[in-house]
């Protein structure tokens, strides 16, 4: 009998959570003290998250998905403002194909489903969600947060955005090569939730449930 998404998620060891000290990593000056840092304090926390999750959603998008933690390898001088650990269905990259993320800025936490400007499939999804606008306005809660840059913190808030906004940002997505359009929920590094490892871990896959229909849009 295939196994449930709950029994999953249950790992040999229970995922720690997100610390306050995580967050200060992105406040250390100087790309090689914060990138040791990082390596150190974070990345082993993405690497977790990544194979924990990556077989629930495998199952829900009915592929194979693989983790992609970031290495920021090219980065020469300026130190990374956040880090993530990015599902895909390619083992080798994930920034050409329509995926989901797990990353922390210095003020927050965010999960997502995204579509960046290396993706050629951009024009495909936002022809797809035009075509359903209807459906994503009423199934997409209220909370989510909408962006269109990953390297800019924050975004607006889908119950703001509201049909015009969102219209708006997929006709860019369209239009604009170096367009992009992300969606999910931002966690504030002061909420409880981070700190409880398990209840972060059923929050993200929750997530993942919600804009599974944007990222079945994508193709």
């Amino acid at each position: 009998m295939a196994a449930t998404h709950e029994e999953q998620i249950k790992p040999a060891a229970p995922f720690a959570g997100f610390t306050q000290d995580d967050f200060d990593v992105f406040a250390v000056d100087g790309l090689e003290p914060r990138m040791s840092l990082l390596i150190e304090r974070i990345r082993p926390k993405l690497f977790e998250l990544g194979d924990r999750l990556a077989p629930v959603l495998s199952e829900l998008c009915g592929e194979t998905m693989y983790p992609h933690v970031a290495k920021h390898a090219r980065r020469t001088i300026n130190p990374p403002n956040d880090t993530w650990v990015a599902y895909a269905p390619n083992k080798r990259g994930y920034k050409a194909y329509p995926h989901f993320q797990i990353g922390l800025f210095g003020s927050h936490v965010f999960v997502q489903f995204a579509i960046i400007y290396e993706s050629d499939l951009k024009s495909v999804f936002a022809e797809h969600a035009l075509g359903q606008l209807d459906d994503i306005l009423a199934e997409i809660p209220a909370h989510y947060v909408w962006s269109g840059d990953h390297m800019v913190p924050g975004g607006d808030l889908h119950g703001d955005l509201g049909e015009e906004g969102l219209k708006a940002l997929l006709t860019r997505l369209k239009k604009v090569k170096a367009s992009e359009a992300l969606c999910g929920i931002i966690l504030d590094r002061q909420d409880p939730l981070l700190a409880d490892g398990e209840a972060f871990v059923t929050k993200a896959v929750e997530t993942f449930r919600t804009v599974l229909p944007l990222y079945k849009m994508s193709w």
